[in-house]
């Protein structure tokens, strides 16, 4: 059996949710745990797959793992690794595993097999700022298959020497690598053109209380010593700042208004300039966001996405899906994945106003410029949007279409939950207390076939079937 998501639009959500410990900042605090032999305790885990996927990945090489569901208490200890070979992940989705390398290099003795795996469907996604990050400070890596399929296998004959490391972009993951590779490496280790993600900080805070001397400077430098003695960390996941912002949009978009508890502002601030000049309402409250229908939406928005402090690309679908409820034209320009498109179609087959194009339509200097990728577009509103039989192909563009349906009147029905449940915790329990009609229900792998097939045009289902 496989389940999907029965959802009828046209209900405004009203009333109070707290915001879920980042999913982009648990799974990497969960790995960087592995640099120690010493006890830490997170709070505010979200009960979300990726989690569930990490914890495994760990408890096979040897911690152990004390989870508590309901207090949202993860409680970590690695005494000793006992294996280095990481079995593939059921979901080829979850590329959390290719961090286990930065971690393992300093404290394993042996040589350290990871699996080769994907992730979402929005563009290419190389680890070559990886590997190339990790040889600078003096690893061995190299690709190789093995009864599991292809994997990396890594190692530190002459144990890691501090570098200075410049990233050609400031990839999120090569920077975490980065990080947790050269808190053993011997001497200082300088990345430069690191990523500054508001997650990237939250790693750095776990890692100093951990015991590590680390730093972040200006110009995306981050400076790390090599750390020899660890402490026991106790440390508080930040709130989910992707989290907050798509049910700010779901809010908005379906007049209704809502209070995110634990929201923060600073984590913020270019979603809610956004927000703003397309006149959704917000105030900010001691304790998080009220976001809330002041009137009628307004177009003509130019948003393109960057590595922060710009735009999140993981904003830019429920916000597309908040355009079309917006009167006028509005632009986006997604420069930081070249496939992050691909749920457009069924948005269209919903009754959005879409174009796509491949020209840059904006002022960034753009990596896909002289490519033919589909990363510009244009939306215009306002659009009425109708129910559909949909499958989702990512984990954003899941929360896009659950955004839609709940726009639309007639009934959708939403397979491929899988991908949402990776990142978003207990979303239809959420969603359901803020009055949306929305069920999780149980259906045959012939419908899920079925569904896939038809959601090649997003099939319609007729009103109040």
């Amino acid at each position: 059996m496989t389940e999907a998501f029965h959802i009828k639009g046209g209900f405004p959500l009203r009333g109070h949710i707290k915001a879920a410990g980042a999913k982009n900042s648990i799974t990497k605090l969960i790995v960087a745990s592995l640099l120690s032999d010493k006890k830490c305790v997170l709070h505010n885990v979200p009960n979300i797959e990726d989690v569930r996927i990490t914890i495994n990945f760990c408890r096979e090489i040897g911690t152990q793992v004390l989870w508590d569901t309901i207090n949202k208490t993860l409680e970590l200890k690695t005494k000793a690794i006992t294996s280095t070979n990481v079995s593939p992940p059921k979901s080829a989705a979850n590329r959390i595993s290719i961090l286990m390398l930065g971690a393992l290099l300093g404290r394993a003795s042996g040589p350290i097999t990871i699996p080769i795996v994907g992730g979402c469907r929005i563009g290419k996604r190389p680890i070559d700022f990886h590997i190339s990050a990790l040889r600078a400070l003096g690893a061995t890596i190299e690709e190789e298959t093995t009864i599991n399929g292809s994997a990396y296998v890594a190692c530190a004959h002459d144990h890691l020497q501090g570098a200075v490391i410049t990233l050609p972009y400031p990839s999120v993951g090569a920077t975490e690598n980065a990080i947790l590779a050269s808190c053993r490496a011997k001497g200082k280790t300088v990345i430069k053109n690191a990523a500054i993600e508001p997650e990237i900080v939250d790693l750095i805070l776990f890692l100093q209380k951990l015991g590590v001397a680390i730093h972040l400077d200006v110009n995306r430098t981050i400076f790390i010593r090599e750390t020899t003695r660890f402490y026991e960390v106790e440390h508080t996941v930040m709130g989910d700042r992707i989290e907050v912002a798509c049910f700010a949009m779901a809010a908005i978009s379906t007049k209704g208004r809502i209070f995110i508890e634990n929201a923060n502002q600073a984590c913020l601030v270019n979603f809610l300039n956004k927000l703003r000049e397309v006149n959704g309402g917000f105030k900010i409250h001691e304790t998080g966001i009220e976001f809330f229908y002041q009137g009628p939406l307004k177009g003509g928005v130019h948003i393109e996405t960057d590595v922060h402090p710009g735009f999140l690309t993981d904003w830019q679908q429920p916000f597309v899906t908040l355009l079309t409820q917006a009167k006028g034209s509005s632009v986006i320009h997604e420069t930081v994945y070249e496939n992050r498109f691909g749920y457009i179609n069924c948005l269209k087959e919903m009754g959005a106003d879409i174009e796509l194009f491949t020209q840059c339509l904006g002022e960034i200097v753009c990596r896909f410029a002289a490519h033919n990728h589909y990363h510009s577009l244009v939306v215009k509103g306002q659009t009425p949007l109708i129910g559909k039989i949909i499958t989702v192909p990512d984990l954003r563009a899941g929360f896009a279409y659950i955004m839609a349906a709940l726009l639309a009147p007639e009934k959708s029905e939403i397979y491929g939950i899988p991908f949402i449940d990776r990142g978003y915790e207990e979303i239809d329990k959420k969603l359901q207390s803020l009055g949306a009609h929305i069920e999780r229900v149980k259906k045959s792998p012939k419908s899920e076939y079925l569904a896939t097939e038809n959601s090649q045009v997003c099939a319609n289902i007729p009103s109040g079937c």
